[in-house]
């Protein structure tokens, strides 16, 4: 139920991302296999320091939206309906272990699952074993095929990463996939507030105002509320769509808590809060001031007893 993690040093004025995937790491220490598309429960974190430290941490997740879930469940189905049609004639081949399995933004991309943090205690940090990112193939012209990563949040083909192939993020592939709002709804007639005068063009309106242009005001200020709460593209003000962890709008990873640790740190102890975390995976951003010389975190992360093979977990599908 208690995980514990240790990073790399990290030297004074530097900073340094790293990255937990609890599916993974509860597959090595059980020995038995956790999928990825699981929404983990964190009870709390715990992080240990040492000396004269002077430094931050910050924990970030994948985010806690229907945005996510859905851009979730919608490039899983994808991705296995791709499967499914490359195994109709060969389904004997299909691995047990074949898993949908995504990095969480950019930079964990960038460092490839090998360089995920990897439970350990007295005896050593534990050996994994097969940990490999899922791939779509993009069907080109002249017959072939273009694989690619898929990345949570961000943009679209930021670049190759540790594997030397390029990312597609589900956030930003399911914002291009789906229908926008009207401009306006409803999309009055420009007539609509015209119920005053001697010849209104809204005369059926101009019926009930009982010789003052109070309705003509009254609907006026109902038809201002025509647009949703929030950016789409073309909707006079932005010319793309607008996502929340896409591209555009609040690109990456949701920040769940933070802390500064400082030689004033009772016991070297700093508490973060618990939580869930989609997909089990878990970014560490570790700040170093500059006074400081090397620093490094041991990690404490006490997860939830539960029912899906000992821990509280639900299905990214039911996120």
């Amino acid at each position: 139920m208690t995980l514990l993690f240790a990073t790399p040093s990290v030297a004074g004025g530097a900073i340094l991302d790293t990255y937990i995937d609890l599916s993974q790491a509860a597959s090595i220490i059980n020995r038995r296999f956790y999928r990825q598309g699981l929404n983990w429960a964190v009870a709390g974190f715990k992080i240990l320091t040492a000396g004269e430290a002077r430094a931050s941490v910050t924990i970030s997740k994948l985010p806690n939206s229907w945005v996510m879930s859905n851009s979730w469940e919608k490039g899983f189905r994808t991705w296995q309906e791709m499967n499914d049609r490359a195994l109709e004639d060969v389904e004997s081949v299909k691995g047990r272990f074949l898993d949908f399995k995504i990095y969480a933004d950019v930079g964990h991309h960038q460092a490839g699952f090998a360089s995920n943090l990897l439970p350990a205690n007295g005896g050593g940090v534990a050996i994994p074993g097969e940990w490999i990112p899922s791939e779509i193939r993009v069907p080109q012209q002249n017959g072939g095929s273009l694989p690619y990563e898929i990345l949570a949040t961000g943009g679209n083909y930021p670049g190759p990463g540790s594997s030397g192939i390029d990312a597609v993020s589900l956030i930003q592939g399911y914002a291009n996939s789906r229908a926008l709002p009207n401009i306006t709804d409803p999309n009055n007639p420009a007539q609509v507030v015209d119920s005053v005068g001697t010849t209104p063009e809204n005369w059926m309106s101009s019926l009930h105002n009982e010789g003052t242009s109070q309705d003509a005001f009254v609907v006026a200020d109902i038809v201002e509320y025509d647009l949703p709460p929030y950016p789409f593209e073309n909707d006079g003000s932005v010319i793309t769509t607008h996502y929340p962890g896409g591209a555009t709008q609040m690109a990456g990873l949701m920040a769940h808590d933070f802390s500064n640790i400082s030689a004033s740190t009772i016991g070297g102890n700093t508490y973060l809060k618990g939580g869930n975390f989609p997909c089990g995976l878990i970014k560490l951003t570790h700040q170093v001031e500059l006074e400081t010389l090397t620093h490094n975190l041991v990690i404490l992360v006490d997860l939830v007893p539960g029912p899906h093979r000992g821990y509280m977990t639900e299905p990214m599908t039911e996120m």
